[in-house]
C-alpha cells in the first residue's frame, strides 16, 4: 500500500486533518514525505498504529507534552507510563470528589444544637510530644483543645517554627466563632493563613535550609470533625474496636504505592518513603486534603506525626487505643511504644474521644 493522503489518513486513524497539522507542528506525528510545493502531507500505513494510540490518549485526556513521552518509548515502558497517568487522574478525581462532599455535607447538615429533640456531643482530649532517641530538637507542634486538633511535623533548618505556625494559624479557630454557613470558608482562610506563615518563617532566614511542615488539623463542630490535612502525619479514627486511618499520606512513596509501581510492603521499607509530595512550605504543593466526618459517640481520633505512623505497627497502635480508656494515658503510652521501638524521629499524638455533653473538656 502506498502513502496515503491526509484525508485518508485522517479517516482511518479516526483523527481530523486539522489535529494531525497540529501534531505534525508539535514533531508529535510527523509525515512520511510533505510537498514541497503545495505542502500536502501523506503518511505511511505503519503509522495507523502511533495515529490511532495519540487518539486514544487524547480521550484519556492526556496531554499532548506527556503522549509524545510515551509515544517515544517501548511498549511495556509506555503501558507502565499510562498507568501511571491514570493513578494521578483517579487521585485527583479523588480529591475532587472528597471535595464535593464536603460541600453536600456541609451545605445540608443541621446543627444539632438547633433541634430541641438532640443535644451536641462532647470530645475529650490529651496531646503529648518527645523528641524521641535519635533527633537532637523537636520540630512537631502539638495542640489539642475543646474545638480544634492539630499536629504538624515540620523539617528543615527552621522546621520546629515552621510547624508552630501552622499550627497558630488555626489556634485562632478556638476562640472566633463560626459564621453558619461558612466552615468551607474559614477553613480556606485558615490553610491560607497557614501557608503564609510557613513562608514567612522559611525566608526569615537567608543562612538557613526552606522549612515547611506538615498539617492534620480536625475542626469539632459539636457533631462532626473538618479535617483539614497535608504531609505524612495521620489521622486515625478507632470505631466499634477497629482502627481505620482517614488520610492519605501525601509523599512520593505513596504516590507510586497509588499508580501500582510499589507494593505497600516495598513502600514500608523504601529508603525515600519521607519524601513528601506536599507540605506546607516555599515551592511546595500545599493543596491540602479537606474533608467532613460525622461523629458518634464513642469514636476515638488519633493524630499522629510520622514517629509514630512508620515506627510502630498499626496493630500496636490498636491494642493500646482500645485498650486504654484515658486520653491522657492513651498519649502518653503512644508516644512511649514509639521509644521502645527506637524512636528515632520526634513523635507526637493528639487523641480525641467523643463522649457526651457532659463530659466535655481534658
Amino acid at each position: 500500500m502506498g502513502l496515503l493522503g491526509i484525508g485518508a489518513f485522517a479517516k482511518a486513524s479516526r483523527l481530523s486533518p486539522k489535529a494531525l497539522r497540529l501534531y505534525d507542528e508539535l514533531g508529535l506525528l510527523t509525515p512520511a514525505r510533505v510537498d514541497p510545493v503545495t505542502g500536502y502531507r501523506r503518511y505511511a500505513p505503519e503509522q495507523l498504529d502511533q495515529a490511532r494510540l495519540v487518539a486514544w490518549l487524547r480521550r484519556l485526556g492526556m496531554p499532548l507534552a506527556r503522549i509524545r513521552q510515551v509515544c517515544a518509548l517501548e511498549a511495556g515502558s509506555a503501558a507502565e507510563e499510562i498507568r501511571a497517568f491514570w493513578a494521578q487522574i483517579e487521585a485527583e478525581t479523588a480529591a475532587r470528589r472528597d471535595l464535593a462532599a464536603f460541600l453536600v455535607n456541609h451545605l445540608s447538615w443541621k446543627d444539632p444544637a438547633m433541634s430541641p429533640k438532640s443535644e451536641p456531643l462532647s470530645i475529650r482530649y490529651a496531646a503529648l510530644s518527645d523528641t524521641g532517641l535519635v533527633r537532637e530538637s523537636n520540630q512537631d507542634t502539638v495542640y489539642a483543645g475543646s474545638r480544634l486538633l492539630a499536629v504538624a511535623d515540620g523539617f528543615g533548618g527552621r522546621g520546629a517554627p515552621a510547624s508552630e505556625a501552622a499550627v497558630d494559624a488555626f489556634k485562632r479557630l478556638e476562640t472566633d466563632g463560626l459564621p453558619t454557613g461558612s466552615l468551607l470558608n474559614v477553613l480556606d482562610d485558615a490553610i491560607e493563613q497557614a501557608k503564609s506563615a510557613v513562608h514567612g518563617v522559611s525566608t526569615a532566614d537567608a543562612s538557613s535550609d526552606e522549612a515547611g511542615t506538615t498539617l492534620s488539623a480536625m475542626l469539632w463542630t459539636g457533631s462532626q470533625l473538618a479535617l483539614v490535612h497535608i504531609g505524612d502525619s495521620r489521622v486515625y479514627l478507632l470505631r466499634d474496636g477497629e482502627l481505620l486511618q482517614i488520610t492519605h499520606d501525601h509523599t512520593m512513596v505513596q504516590s507510586m504505592v497509588d499508580e501500582g509501581r510499589l507494593s505497600p510492603e516495598e513502600a514500608a521499607s523504601h529508603p525515600q518513603r519521607s519524601l513528601l509530595a506536599r507540605a506546607l512550605g516555599p515551592g511546595a504543593d500545599a493543596a491540602p486534603d479537606m474533608r467532613l466526618h460525622d461523629a458518634e459517640e464513642g469514636d476515638r481520633y488519633l493524630l499522629c506525626s510520622d514517629g509514630l505512623s512508620t515506627v510502630v505497627p498499626a496493630e500496636e497502635i490498636r491494642r493500646v487505643l482500645t485498650g486504654t480508656g484515658d486520653p491522657e494515658r492513651a498519649v502518653r503510652e503512644l508516644v512511649a511504644l514509639a521509644i521502645d521501638f527506637g524512636g528515632p524521629d520526634n513523635v507526637s499524638c493528639v487523641v480525641a474521644d467523643v463522649t457526651g455533653p457532659e463530659a466535655a473538656g481534658s
